[in-house]
C-alpha cells in the first residue's frame, strides 16, 4: 500500500505541472499578444492577433493600428511577427475592409521589414529583403474560397518571418470625421499537411497594338500545357481603361471549355470557376481581350502606365503536392490560327453602368481628374508588383559547367535549341600592355588565338556540341546570335565586327578596318557588342572603349545611321555613354537598350530612330553595370562592376521588370563568388548564364520553379530566403543529415498546436484528479488507522518515503524524475516559446593596394578618369 500511496503522490504531482505546464502556451501567447503593438480600442479584435481554432488550426489577425491617412494615394504598411516556426498551410483569408476606405491592400511575407515602427509610410519600403504577395484585395472583391484540402505554404526554415500588410488609401474624403482605420486580413492556418497546394498561372499579352480609333482590337494568347495535371478554381482578369471584355478556355481536342469571362471594369477579384475545370498534358490554354481605341489619338502598346494597356487572364489552381508548380505563365500565341473558332461569347463586351465603374476605381464624384489619374497609376503599381515578385534566382549548384577550362569568358548567348554559346580569349589576355595610347594593338606578334574561341554547350550537362572561331580572332569580346543561327562577334583589337555561319570557318561578312582604330563610318573603335533586328534584320553596334556611339547598319553591312556621344562632366544626360558595354534587343516594344558601364546605368532607345526613351538605373548597380539581357515577357538581366573602395554595393545579378525598371530579384553564386562578371544571358524558363573575365569562369542559375527542393512555395509566390548568406546556410544544412533525435524533433512541433492540445490536458486531467482525490482521502483514512494501530513507527517510514520522492521530483538522488524532460518528451513541448523569426572597373583585378583599377583590360591610358576596360 506504501506503493501505492508513493505512485499516487508521483501522479498527483506530475499533473500538477502538467497544468503548470500547460499554462507556459498560454503564457507565451500571452508574451506574443503582450509585444503586439497596442492598437486603437477601435479595432475590434485586435487584441486578439492569434487565435487557437483546434488541435493544428489558429488564425492570425493583422490589422492596421488606428490610422488616419492625411492625403489621398497614401500607402502606409505594418508588420506583424509570424508566431510559427514550422511549416504551415494557409486555408483562407478574410477582409476587414470598405471600398470606401481603402482602395486596395496587400499582404507580404518577408524575413525583414522596412520599419520597427507600429506603422509607416511605404514610400520607405515594405520589406528590406525580398518580398513576397500573399494576398490582394479590391474594391470590395468577395474573399476567394479554397476547396478543401487546398493550402498555400508558408513558414519552414525557409519561409518569411513576418507578414507586412500594405493599405491604399486612394480618396480620404471618407476621413473628414478623423476617425481610426482598422482594415487587415485574417488568417486560417492549419499545420495539418495539405494534399493539393494552390499555384497561379498567368496568361498574358506583351506585343498587342491598338491602333487609334479602332473601334474593336483583340489580343489572343494561347499555350500547349507540358505538366502535371491540375485543376482551376478560380480566375481574375486585369486590363485598363480600354478593355471590354477578357475570356479564358481550355482547348481539348477542338472543343473550347469556359474557364471565366469578366469585365475588367469590374472589382477585379478572384471569381470562382463556375464548373472546375481540370486541365492536362497536352491540352492548350486560350484567352482572349477584347479592347477598344476608341478616343485614342496615338497608338497604344502594352506596357506599365495607366496610359498603356495589359491584357492578363489569371487562373488559380491546385495540383497535387508531390507534383506541384506554385507558378506558370504563358506570354504568346502558339496557334493564332485556333482562335477562328474561338466562341462567340468572347467577342461580346460585357456593359458597365457609368455608376459601377466609379465605384470599382474607389473614387467619389468630387475626385479631381489628377486624382484619378495617380489611382490609376497607383493601382498599376499595384498589379506589376503582384506580377513581379513571385520567383528568385539561385545557382544550380549541380551544372558542371563551373569546372570548364576557359579563357577570359567575355560574351554569352543562346541558340535556338537554347544551347549555351560561349565566346571566350582562350590563352590571350587584354592588360595594360594591349594597347599604345592611340589604342592600337601592340601584340599582333602573339598572333591571332589558336584555340576555338566559340564553344557550344549543352545546358544541362555542359557536354561541347561545337567548337569553331580558330585562329580568326585576337582579343574577343561581344557575342550574339540571329535568328537564322549566325553568330556575330566583335574583336576589340581588331577592332571589328564578325558574321560567322554556325558551320563556316570563315566569316560571312566583316565590318570595320582589321587593326585600325576609328571613328568615322568605316571603322571601330574598341567594339564591345552587336545586335541584330530579328524582324528587319538591322545591325546595331555599340562602339565601344574609345568611341561613344551606337551604329546602325542594313542587313547587308551598309551603314544607315549613328547616335551618342561621350559623356560631360557633371551628370550624364540621356544618349551620353561613358563606354557602352553591351546591347539587348527588345522586340516586344521595338527598342534597344544598352548598357552604359561607367555610367552605371541602362539607357533604352527607339530602334527606328535612336530617340531615347528611358532610363534604368539604381543604387544598388553602383558605378559600373556591366551587361544587360532581355527575355519576352518583360524581363530584364543585368550585372555589375565590383563596388570602389568607399562603396557598399555587392558585385551581383540583377533581375528587372522591364516595363517599370523596378528590380524584381538579385542573385549571386553560392560556389566561388563573382570576380568581374561580363556578360548575362537569360531564356524565357529564366535559366540564366553569367560568363565571368577574371575568374573564367560561367555560372548557370534558375529559377526555383525548377529548383523546387530548395525552396517553399505559395500561391504562385515563393517563399525563399534571400539573403545570400541565409541562402548558403541554407544550403549547406541541406547537406547534412536530418536528426534522428526524437527529442529534438518533438521539441520543434508548434506552439499553437501545444496550446490546443493543453487543452485537452486540462479536460483529461480534470476528469482524472476528482477519482484520484477521492482515493487519495480513502488511503489517508486507511493510513491513519493504521498508524492508530501500529503506532509511531509507521508514521516515520511515510515520512521517510515522502522524502524520498519529493527528492526525486527536484532532481536529487539517482534515477530521480526530471520534469524538464518529462514534459520535453511530450509532443508539442518546446522551450523556444514564440521567438519572433525574425566587376570591375575593367576586365582586370583592381589594385589591392590603391584601390584603382589596373589596365589588364584597358587601352593605354585613356582619359581620366580612367574607366577599365573588359
Amino acid at each position: 500500500m506504501a506503493g501505492l500511496v508513493n505512485n499516487l503522490l508521483v501522479l498527483c504531482l506530475v499533473f500538477q505541472n502538467i497544468c503548470w505546464g500547460f499554462r507556459s502556451p498560454l503564457s507565451v501567447f500571452k508574451r506574443y499578444k503582450d509585444t503586439t503593438r497596442s492598437l486603437s480600442s477601435e479595432c475590434l479584435g485586435s487584441d486578439r492577433p492569434v487565435i487557437s481554432l483546434g488541435l493544428s488550426d489558429f488564425a492570425l489577425d493583422i490589422r492596421m493600428p488606428g490610422v488616419t491617412p492625411k492625403q489621398s494615394d497614401t500607402y502606409l504598411c505594418m508588420s506583424v511577427p509570424l508566431p510559427v516556426d514550422n511549416e504551415a498551410y494557409v486555408v483562407d483569408f478574410k477582409p476587414h475592409a470598405s471600398m470606401d476606405t481603402v482602395h486596395h491592400m496587400l499582404l507580404f511575407g518577408c524575413n525583414e521589414p522596412s520599419s520597427t515602427e507600429s506603422y509607416w509610410d511605404c514610400d520607405e519600403g515594405t520589406c528590406k529583403d525580398k518580398s513576397n504577395i500573399l494576398y490582394a484585395w479590391a474594391r470590395n472583391a468577395p474573399p476567394t474560397r479554397l476547396p478543401k484540402g487546398v493550402g498555400f505554404r508558408v513558414g519552414g526554415e525557409t519561409g518569411g518571418r513576418f507578414f507586412v500588410l500594405q493599405v491604399h488609401y486612394g480618396d480620404i474624403s471618407a476621413f473628414r470625421d478623423k476617425h481610426k482605420d482598422c482594415s487587415g486580413v485574417t488568417l486560417h492556418l492549419t499545420h495539418q499537411k495539405q494534399p493539393l497546394i494552390a499555384g497561379m498561372y498567368l496568361m498574358m499579352s506583351v506585343n498587342t497594338v491598338i491602333p487609334p480609333g479602332e473601334k474593336v482590337v483583340d489580343a489572343d494568347i494561347a499555350c500547349h500545357y507540358k505538366r502535371f495535371p491540375m485543376h482551376l478554381f478560380a480566375y481574375r482578369v486585369h486590363t485598363h481603361r480600354l478593355g471590354k471584355v477578357v475570356s479564358g478556355y481550355r482547348v481539348r481536342n477542338g472543343q473550347w471549355t469556359l474557364i471565366g469571362r469578366q469585365s475588367p471594369q469590374l472589382p477585379q477579384a478572384f471569381y470562382p470557376v463556375e464548373h472546375p475545370v481540370d486541365v492536362s498534358y497536352d491540352d492548350i490554354l486560350a484567352a482572349r481581350c477584347v479592347f477598344s481605341g476608341e478616343g485614342r489619338t496615338t497608338e497604344t502598346h502594352i506596357g506599365g502606365t495607366a496610359n498603356d494597356e495589359m491584357c492578363n487572364f489569371y487562373i488559380m489552381y491546385y495540383m497535387e503536392a508531390k507534383h506541384a508548380v506554385s507558378y506558370m505563365t504563358c506570354t504568346q500565341n502558339a496557334n493564332p490560327e485556333m482562335f477562328r473558332s474561338i466562341p462567340q461569347e468572347a467577342n461580346i463586351p460585357i456593359p458597365v453602368k457609368s455608376d459601377m465603374l466609379k465605384m470599382t476605381h474607389g473614387h467619389h464624384e468630387d475626385m479631381k481628374d489628377t486624382d484619378k489619374s495617380s489611382l490609376l497609376q497607383q493601382a498599376e503599381k499595384e498589379e506589376e508588383e503582384i506580377l513581379d515578385q513571385d520567383f528568385h534566382i539561385e545557382e544550380a549548384v549541380e551544372w558542371p559547367g563551373l569546372d570548364l577550362k576557359l579563357g577570359q569568358v567575355s560574351g554569352l548567348a543562346l541558340d535556338a535549341e537554347n544551347n549555351l554559346v560561349i565566346f571566350h580569349r582562350g590563352d590571350h589576355v587584354w592588360d595594360e600592355n594591349s594597347f599604345d595610347s592611340r589604342f592600337v594593338y601592340q601584340q599582333r606578334g602573339l598572333g591571332p588565338i589558336e584555340q576555338n574561341t566559340i564553344l557550344v554547350l549543352n545546358p544541362s550537362n555542359a557536354k561541347l556540341l561545337h567548337a569553331l572561331g580558330k585562329s580568326l580572332f585576337y582579343l574577343p569580346h561581344g557575342l550574339s546570335i540571329d535568328k537564322n543561327g549566325n553568330y556575330w562577334v566583335t574583336d576589340v583589337a581588331l577592332h571589328q565586327v564578325f558574321k560567322l555561319g554556325a558551320d563556316d570557318k570563315e566569316p560571312l561578312l566583316i565590318l570595320g578596318v582589321a587593326l585600325q582604330p576609328g571613328s568615322d563610318r568605316n571603322h571601330f573603335c574598341q567594339p564591345t557588342d552587336v545586335a541584330v533586328d530579328p524582324t528587319t534584320g538591322s545591325i546595331y553596334v555599340s562602339d565601344g572603349y574609345c568611341n561613344s556611339r551606337i551604329i546602325q547598319f542594313s542587313p547587308n553591312g551598309l551603314y544607315v545611321m549613328q547616335w551618342g556621344e561621350e559623356t560631360s562632366s557633371g551628370t550624364a544626360r540621356p544618349g551620353q555613354f561613358h563606354i557602352p558595354h553591351s546591347l539587348a534587343l527588345i522586340p516586344d516594344f521595338s527598342q534597344l537598350c544598352v548598357a552604359d558601364r561607367e555610367n552605371g546605368r541602362i539607357q533604352c532607345f527607339r530602334l527606328e530612330t535612336g530617340e531615347f526613351v528611358r532610363e534604368i538605373k539604381h543604387k544598388s548597380f553602383g558605378r559600373e553595370l556591366f551587361a544587360v539581357s532581355y527575355v519576352s515577357g518583360g524581363l530584364l538581366f543585368a550585372v555589375n562592376g565590383k563596388p570602389y573602395p568607399e562603396q557598399a554595393e555587392p558585385v551581383q545579378g540583377f533581375v528587372m521588370n522591364f516595363s517599370t525598371g523596378e528590380i524584381i530579384d538579385t542573385f549571386i553564386p553560392l560556389r566561388k563568388s563573382f570576380e568581374m562578371p561580363h556578360d548575362v544571358v537569360a531564356s524565357e524558363d529564366k535559366t540564366v548564364f553569367v560568363g565571368d573575365v577574371h575568374a573564367r569562369a560561367v555560372w548557370k542559375f534558375a529559377s526555383t520553379e525548377k529548383m523546387e527542393h530548395r525552396s517553399v512555395k505559395k500561391a504562385g509566390i515563393e517563399v525563399q530566403e534571400i539573403k545570400e548568406s541565409e541562402t548558403i546556410v541554407e544550403a549547406r544544412l541541406k547537406n547534412n543529415p536530418e536528426s534522428t533525435d526524437p527529442l529534438k524533433k518533438q521539441e520543434k512541433q508548434h506552439l499553437v498546436q501545444q496550446t490546443s492540445t493543453g487543452v485537452s490536458f486540462v479536460l483529461v486531467t480534470t476528469l482524472l484528479v476528482v477519482p484520484v482525490v477521492v482515493l487519495l482521502a480513502i488511503l489517508v483514512f486507511i493510513r491513519w488507522r493504521k498508524t492508530t494501530v501500529y503506532g509511531a513507527d509507521g508514521e516515520h517510514k511515510l515520512d521517510s518515503n515522502s522524502g524520498r520522492i519529493l527528492g526525486r521530483l527536484r532532481g536529487k538522488g539517482g534515477g530521480g524524475l526530471n520534469l524538464g524532460n518529462f514534459f520535453a518528451s511530450h509532443k508539442g513541448y518546446s522551450r523556444k516559446g514564440f521567438d519572433r523569426l525574425s566587376t570591375e572597373g575593367s576586365d582586370q583585378e583592381k589594385d589591392e593596394d590603391d584601390g584603382t583599377d589596373s589596365e589588364e583590360e584597358c587601352s593605354a591610358p585613356p582619359p581620366p578618369p580612367a574607366p577599365s576596360s573588359s
